[in-house]
């Protein structure tokens, strides 16, 4: 089976030894993922629409980076610091999975700084149009 590993640059990375993105065989899985900019700068403070849009071409590219789409996505995970925000993230999931419907789970969680709104991260499943999975042995 393949392995790979895409580092985004993000700043804890290298320290705390992980990836943004691990792909074994056909199998997928993308870290929490923020809105923070390359520049270190918060994206879009207090607003968790824009955020997740954000977070969500972070995660496609990295997704990208091991060989995976938008479409492979099979379940999302959705921290949120306040719950009573949650429609600007169940808005912007609608609109980027429109037609995919991976399973989705939301919690409240207490996020790194303030105006953070949202973090995420996915699993997928490299498959054809049928579903079908194709692991190729080592």
């Amino acid at each position: 089976m393949t392995i790979e590993f895409y580092q985004s640059g993000g700043r804890f990375e290298e320290i705390g030894s992980y990836s943004r993105a691990k792909r074994v065989g056909p199998f997928v899985y993308i870290a929490g993922t923020t809105a923070i900019e390359p520049s270190g700068k918060l994206h879009a403070p207090g607003d968790t629409y824009e955020q997740s849009l954000y977070i969500f071409n972070r995660i496609e590219l990295a997704l990208n980076e091991v060989g995976a789409q938008l479409h492979h996505v099979m379940r999302t995970r959705c921290y949120l610091t306040d719950l009573s925000e949650a429609g600007g993230f169940v808005r912007a999931h609608g609109e980027i999975f429109a037609g995919i419907k991976p399973v989705l789970t939301g919690v409240q969680a207490g996020l790194t700084q303030p105006g953070m709104m949202v973090e995420i991260d996915v699993d997928a499943i490299i498959h054809d149009k049928k579903g079908n999975i194709h692991i190729t042995p080592a």
